[in-house]
């Protein structure tokens, strides 16, 4: 992580930096945090790395480990069994509202841009491209999806189980046919919202982020049980 500036630093800051640095991957699962350190590092005083900690902690990124003090939590198959269950049915919902509103021609020119090009982003993107820059890429596709589509509370809803998502990514999108699949089901449901077709747009982006949650799962399981 690159140094925080000298500016004063709220909490919101360090908090997002070390969220950051937790769902690329920079901070490991089990990893010890030392405040002191941390502070030092980012340039800022130990009371707002206290605070943002404490965020983390309620959002589950970093647990209490007894004596070691904080460290970075694990990431736990049966939460991401239950944020991808979540995720499924609103990335549904908000396939299908888009859809909707190219049918009635809601959309503009350059809103139907910004979604084709944040596929396209993706679709570019090589195989041995670092797997944080395809979760990145992953994660902005399906945000303009909801920030298109209307509602904007499912972009809200959603935003607090993005860093757990993307934390999975990041473990599991090292296989290749997970990584070439999910951009092409990314380009269908694009196609069908295009269209117009929203029954068809919703049951695409339904099956594609509850596959992606299945597999999520299972290559979790599977890892943990070659530890």
């Amino acid at each position: 992580m690159d140094p925080v500036g000298a500016t004063p630093i709220l909490t919101e800051q360090v908090y997002e930096r070390l969220k950051g640095a937790i769902t690329d991957g920079v901070l490991q699962p089990g990893q010890r945090v030392r405040q002191a350190e941390l502070a030092d590092h980012l340039g800022v005083s130990r009371a707002p790395v206290s605070h943002a900690l404490h965020l983390l902690k309620h959002q589950g990124l970093v647990r209490e480990s007894g004596r070691r003090g904080v460290e970075i939590a694990p990431i736990d198959p049966d939460m991401l069994r239950d944020v991808y269950q979540i995720r499924a049915s609103l990335d549904s919902l908000a396939a299908r509202l888009l859809a909707t509103r190219f049918e009635q021609g809601k959309v503009t020119r350059a809103d139907e841009q910004r979604l084709v090009a944040a596929c396209a982003a993706g679709e570019r993107l090589t195989l041995n491209a670092p797997l944080r820059e395809r979760a990145q890429a992953d994660v902005f596709f399906h945000r303009e999806i909801y920030r298109l589509c209307g509602n904007p509370a499912i972009e809200e809803t959603l935003a607090p189980l993005w860093p757990h998502i993307q934390r999975a990514m990041n473990t599991v999108m090292s296989f290749d046919e997970i990584r070439t699949r999910a951009w092409s089901e990314h380009a269908r449901i694009v196609e069908f919202i295009r269209e117009g077709r929203a029954a068809e747009a919703a049951d695409a982006a339904w099956s594609h982020a509850a596959n992606a949650g299945s597999e999520t799962e299972h290559r979790l399981r599977s890892l943990s049980r070659d530890d």
